[in-house]
């Protein structure tokens, strides 16, 4: 017998999620509510989206669901993925719920988004209903490129007062106040703010899709660095998936 929807599953018209791994792991998460034949007509419907900012607004621009969202009063809108930490206080496996986020190339005027409050402590409620471990509410910002040394990392951190990173948010969370749509924003922090990542940022297309040779090159380049960013993937992507169902399920 299926059980009624939470206050975010029946709230939310679309998730929008980086496509690839994440988009992958969103969508493992949403089938083990399926399983468990907790899925309902109005669940929430995730749409993979490009990697970073440039040509995120085309697309989203295009899609047919933004159309039906146009017609609608309020929309509410949920982004997920991973993100990156700024902070010691953020560790890989950590979740965030975002309160505000800037865009790195605006920081000589420090616009600064904010996510819709009522939403955002939706998300919160209910994941803490079903989830037992770290939730911060954070402030993002929104960089066009992958941050991967720890200095500049630190550097964002100190001169801009934020917490973690993200390729996106900025982005999306602008496109949508054209559409007075309420917009929260839930990651899993994929990787610290103590190590260096590899340069990968040639990897990564015009459409915002990961090439794959020019990958697996960057990968090679920088072995040990490869490693830490696989391994906190992988435990990111296994959180993402888990909040994901934490999110969208009622427990009896």
């Amino acid at each position: 017998m299926n059980q009624p929807p939470s206050a975010v599953n029946s709230s939310i018209q679309v998730i929008l999620v980086p496509q690839g791994a994440e988009y992958q792991a969103v969508r493992k998460g949403l089938s083990c509510i399926q399983n468990q034949n907790c899925i309902h007509t109005d669940f929430p419907q995730p749409i993979a989206i490009p990697i970073g900012s440039p040509g995120l607004i085309q697309y989203l621009q295009n899609l047919d669901k933004i159309a039906e969202l146009r017609k609608q009063v309020q929309p509410k809108i949920l982004i997920m993925g991973l993100c990156g930490s700024l902070k010691e206080a953020y560790q890989v496996g950590d979740v965030v719920i975002y309160e505000s986020c800037i865009y790195h190339q605006n920081l000589n005027h420090k616009l600064i988004r904010e996510f819709d409050r009522s939403l955002t402590n939706d998300l919160e409620k209910q994941l803490k209903l079903n989830y037992s471990q770290k939730i911060s509410r954070v402030k993002g910002i929104t960089c066009d490129r992958i941050i991967s040394s720890a200095q500049e990392k630190q550097h964002l951190a100190e001169t801009n007062d934020v917490d973690v990173v993200d390729m996106e948010g900025f982005a999306i969370l602008d496109f949508f106040n054209s559409l007075s749509a309420s917009v929260g924003m839930v990651r899993v922090v994929s990787d610290d703010s103590q190590h260096d990542l590899p340069d990968l940022n040639f990897a990564i297309s015009p459409e915002g899709s990961l090439k794959t040779l020019p990958l697996a090159l960057g990968m090679l380049r920088q072995p040990i660095a490869a490693t830490r960013l696989i391994k906190g993937s992988l435990q990111g992507l296994k959180v993402l998936e888990q909040i994901t169902t934490d999110l969208f399920q009622v427990k009896n």
